[in-house]
């Protein structure tokens, strides 16, 4: 339980705890932001446990608290089960008339050291070891000519029963090695205690040699050591060792000789021996002590150091791997004032007598109050007074590796928390303008980035870093228009350009924001280039350099996105500055070349319109400006339009093609490509050959020709409109062309009629084109009355028989006039009568061969009506393998049996659809009739039942069902079915 003092003490901590005046920020975006933390960053605690006695000394290390007390007691207690603690009387293991002056404690908690000095002349100082796990103490037999004052641990060691190679500072300045074993008592004897003494400095010093090896480094002026530590560099054989005494700091680094992993610094301190005095840093100071502490980072890794002197804290960062300076591993150092005290007549004490190191602050200790210093800008951010109940703070120390902080007073122990420490951390780095630091420790939190953002946007401004300003402003929540103002101000228009490139690149969904700021960029940069352009350095670095930044701010995808909506706007800048070349470029960018297109035609420029065309190859723009440019330029039109090839669809340019006027140049131009078009890219678009036919017909009738002997006699294969060509050729008296058309047609009296008019070969090249004979014979029948009835040539007549074989001369005879002779027909008739006598004789020999069948057939029949096949009773049906005569039976020519219901559940399965319903119904009728009704005398003569049975059989027994067409017909069918495959196979197995 805690006493009412304690209690009140902790309750007033937050309202005795100063809070830090810092200067107003630069206002951020960020609105009603929270931007201090309340909770106190020290606070302390007391413990929950009263010592027997007042308290003189203090120890802590891994959880594990020792304290000394003036009764002569040792009060060890492990902080994880703080119920359980331990009380050793020390004073009865040392000499009557020593004085403890100091206890160390390793970091692993296990290993303690206390050290003594003597009261009178009489007695010599004294050095004693106390493991945790022991209550014995065991003296340190060589240190007995040393007072020990401090004690450099080694960090490394892991070992809970041996200290490993350690360093022990003395009151006389000089440096001892040594190692310590819990478990051998040798160990601490005068004979087998490793003790290494260190060298000194006497060739510089003139120190006075001890045991012939002593590292002196007071000079041999007694100069107290009040500090120690050593540590490896990267797992390396190389160590640095930080040595303090009241007014000095010693660096001393090197390579240590190692043996099972162990060091021995010894060889670290032979190369100072011959070297001027180096390495040290130097403060003047009155005071008898001073405090050596260091800061490890999450890796254990010595980051920063501190220095307790009467000036101040002595400060620095540790970089042991820096090679610039090999004297010395500060990179950066600086003393850090004491606090002021409010009131400058107090007699309180000005230096602290202890501290302890974190991160960012340093808590000092006085002997009434604790105060916690800020590293950074050194300001008093904590300060709380102890009462006096507790009696006067005697020591403040660290966890080197839990890192608590512990207070003990002569009467408690307290225990400090550190609660985020790093909260203001960005603020001082921003007010020391080290932004990059200040953004590394604010967290991610917008707000704070947000603040040093602006900050330093506005210390750039200042410093006329105009175009780095605008980059910082654009990561801001600024007001846009209020940071657009201020680069106007000082007519810093890239600057502004800058901004506003940043703030589109940062803009997502905004699209009125990014429309206005493309609009203004776009005029910023226009301005730019007319105003230099109007100067006469169109050609200068200056101008390329904005011509290319402004095609590069035109390229970017977002910009392009928003030219969609707002190209009028842009186009009517452009125009408005006369910047042709940028409105070009930029009808590219956004592929609108319609309007250049369209103002090269306005102002006459058809070759640039047409080579814009070929370029963009844009089939649209060239379907709306080929009857403008086919118009005036047909040659270099069709030739651009051949040079699209399939890009461009025919039947679209035709409404352009139509447009033209009826003169050569164009129709010839025309023709041109729809030609190339047809034989290149077999066009078969119904309009475009009904088109080219037109043109044809009206100008070229020889070409006209050629194409419909291209296009062949096959109705369905030709591309053109066959009635409409014909009315057109009709329509311009195109003969030759009508035969072809209504030849195709199959209107062969037509076409062989106008063949006529036209040349008899014509007409006969019509007349064979039929397929059916009795055309043909018809067509050339009228051919020959054609050459009868006009000439009376029997020669022609004659040649007319030969070159057809399907007229005959009494076919033509009708034609001739009475008037002419036999004789000239002697030869035809002749030939004629012979045909005829030799088909007469044909047709005897069929006769013959007819009534020769016909007796053979009725001698077959004959035979079968007197046919008979025995039944035996042992024969089976050929299906089921049962006695046949058992049930009614169908018996074949051909010797197979059936049963006729084997057969017919055998028959109906292969029975065409029509035939296997018929023999369904005929069954069904026979099944629900009646006895009368199946009685009853059908008009053959026979009763109803026989004529539906004789159906049935006629259905059932028309062939055998072994030797029929359908066993031909299943030739190729498997004998096993692909379903019952799988179970024939098992069967098999």
């Amino acid at each position: 339980m805690t006493s009412i003092f304690d209690q009140y003490e902790q309750a007033s901590q937050v309202s005795q705890r100063p809070v830090p005046v810092s200067e107003q920020m630069t206002s951020s975006g960020y609105i009603n932001m929270q931007l201090e933390d309340n909770t106190p960053m020290f606070s302390k605690q007391k413990m929950n446990f009263n010592p027997s006695d007042m308290i003189t000394h203090v120890a802590v290390s891994s959880d594990f608290l020792v304290l000394a007390m003036a009764n002569g007691k040792l009060f060890r207690l492990d902080l994880k089960m703080p119920d359980q603690h331990e009380e050793i009387h020390y004073a009865k293991f040392v000499q009557p008339n020593s004085k403890l002056t100091a206890i160390f404690l390793d970091p692993l908690g296990y290993h303690l050291l206390m050290t003594f000095a003597a009261r009178n002349k009489d007695g010599s100082p004294e050095l004693v070891y106390l493991h945790r796990k022991s209550s014995k103490l065991k003296p340190v037999t060589k240190s007995k000519n040393y007072e020990v004052t401090e004690v450099g641990w080694n960090y490394e060691n892991m070992s809970l029963t041996s200290t490993g190679p350690i360093l022990l500072g003395t009151s006389q300045g000089h440096i001892l090695e040594t190692e310590l074993e819990a478990e051998s008592d040798k160990m601490f004897t005068a004979s087998q205690q490793y003790w290494r003494q260190l060298p000194t400095y006497l060739p510089l010093y003139g120190g006075k040699e001890i045991d012939g090896l002593i590292f002196d480094i007071g000079k041999g002026a007694n100069t107290p050591i009040t500090g120690i530590q050593f540590h490896r560099v990267n797992k390396t054989s190389k160590f640095f060792i930080f040595v303090t005494t009241p007014t000095r700091l010693y660096q001393f680094i090197g390579h240590a000789m190692m043996a099972d992993d162990k060091p021995s610094l010894q060889s670290i301190f032979h190369p100072y021996l011959t070297t001027p005095e180096t390495g040290f840093q130097e403060i003047p100071s009155t005071l008898k002590y001073s405090k050596l502490q260091f800061y490890f980072d999450k890796s254990s890794n010595p980051k920063t150091f501190a220095w307790l002197t009467e000036p101040g804290i002595f400060y620095g960062q540790l970089d042991p791997t820096s090679q610039q300076n090999s004297n010395s591993l500060f990179t950066q150092s600086e003393l850090i004032n004491y606090p002021a005290e409010k009131d400058p007549t107090s007699t309180e004490e000005t230096t602290p007598l202890s501290f302890v190191l974190t991160e960012f602050h340093v808590l000092l200790m006085y002997s009434d109050r604790v105060k916690a210093v800020s590293l950074l800008n050194q300001e008093l951010v904590y300060e709380e007074k102890y009462s006096e109940v507790h009696g006067k703070l005697k020591n403040i120390v660290q966890d080197p590796l839990r890192r608590t902080i512990w207070a003990v007073t002569d009467k408690a122990v307290f225990r400090y928390k550190v609660k985020r420490e790093e909260r203001d951390v960005w603020r001082i780095y921003s007010d020391k303008e080290q932004f990059d630091l200040a953004k590394l420790y604010c967290q991610n939190n917008p707000a704070y980035i947000d603040i040093i953002n602006v900050k330093q946007a506005e210390l750039l401004f200042t410093n006329k870093d105009y175009d780095r300003s605008a980059e910082i402003y654009a990561e801001t929540q600024s007001s846009f228009e209020t940071v657009c103002l201020k680069f106007l101000e000082v007519d810093q228009v890239t600057a502004l350009k800058v901004y506003l490139g940043k703030r589109l690149d940062a803009l997502e969904d905004d699209k009125t924001l990014i429309s206005m700021i493309v609009i203004w960029m776009t005029e910023l940069y226009l301005s730019q280039l007319g105003s230099i352009r109007r100067t006469g350095k169109s050609d200068s670095q200056e101008y390329h350099q904005i011509q290319s930044d402004f095609e590069v701010f035109l390229l970017q995808p977002k910009v392009v996105k928003c030219m969609q909506h707002i190209k009028s706007v842009i186009y009517d800048l452009m125009s408005s500055h006369g910047d042709k070349d940028n409105l070009i470029k930029l009808t590219v960018i956004n592929e609108d070349y319609e309007n250049v297109i369209a103002q090269n035609i306005y102002k006459k420029s058809y070759m640039e319109a047409l080579q814009m065309l070929q370029t963009k190859r844009k089939p649209d723009l060239f379907y709306q400006f080929a009857p403008s440019l086919m118009e005036k330029i047909p040659s270099q039109t069709a030739t651009a339009l051949i040079a699209q090839g399939p890009l461009l669809n025919p039947t679209k340019l035709l409404p352009a093609f139509l447009s033209c006027e009826n003169d050569e140049a164009h129709i010839s131009e025309i023709t041109r490509y729809l030609e190339f078009m047809l034989q290149n890219f077999n066009v078969k678009d119904k309009a475009i050959h009904n088109y080219l036919l037109t043109l044809y017909v009206e100008y070229d009738q020889a070409a006209l020709m050629k194409y419909l002997e291209r296009q062949g006699q096959e109705i369905v294969l030709v591309n053109y409109d066959v009635h409409y060509a014909l009315r057109l050729c009709r329509e311009k008296g195109l003969s030759e062309a009508c035969v072809k058309l209504s030849a195709l047609l199959g209107l062969w009296e037509s076409a062989a009629e106008l063949a006529l008019e036209v040349n008899l070969s014509l007409a006969k090249e019509i007349a064979n084109m039929p397929e059916d004979e009795s055309v043909q014979r018809r067509l050339w029948l009228g051919i020959a009355e054609h050459v009868i009835t006009k000439s009376q040539d029997i020669k022609e007549a004659m040649s007319l028989l030969e070159e057809c074989q399907l007229i005959k001369i009494e076919d033509i005879l009708p034609f001739f006039s009475d008037v002419i002779t036999i004789d000239h027909f002697r030869e035809p008739i002749c030939q004629s009568l012979e045909e005829y006598n030799k088909q007469i004789e044909e047709i005897k020999a069929e006769m013959e061969e007819a009534t020769t069948s016909a007796e053979c057939v009725r001698n077959e029949i004959q035979s079968f009506r007197n046919r008979s096949v025995l039944v035996s009773v042992s024969d089976a049906c050929c299906l089921c393998d049962i006695a046949l005569l058992l049930r009614p039976f169908y018996l074949f020519p051909c010797a197979h049996r059936f049963h006729s219901d084997c057969l017919l559940a055998e028959m109906q399965p292969i029975l065409a659809p029509a035939r296997r319903n018929k023999l369904k119904d005929l069954q069904r009728k026979l099944n629900l009739l009646s006895n009368i009704e199946l009685s009853t005398m059908t008009s053959s003569g026979l009763p109803l039942r026989e004529v539906l049975k004789n159906e049935v059989d006629d259905i059932v027994a028309s062939e055998c069902v072994f030797c029929g067409e359908h066993m031909i017909a299943c030739i190729d069918k498997p004998f096993i079915a692909d379903e019952d495959w799988d179970r024939v196979m098992k069967e098999w197995e």
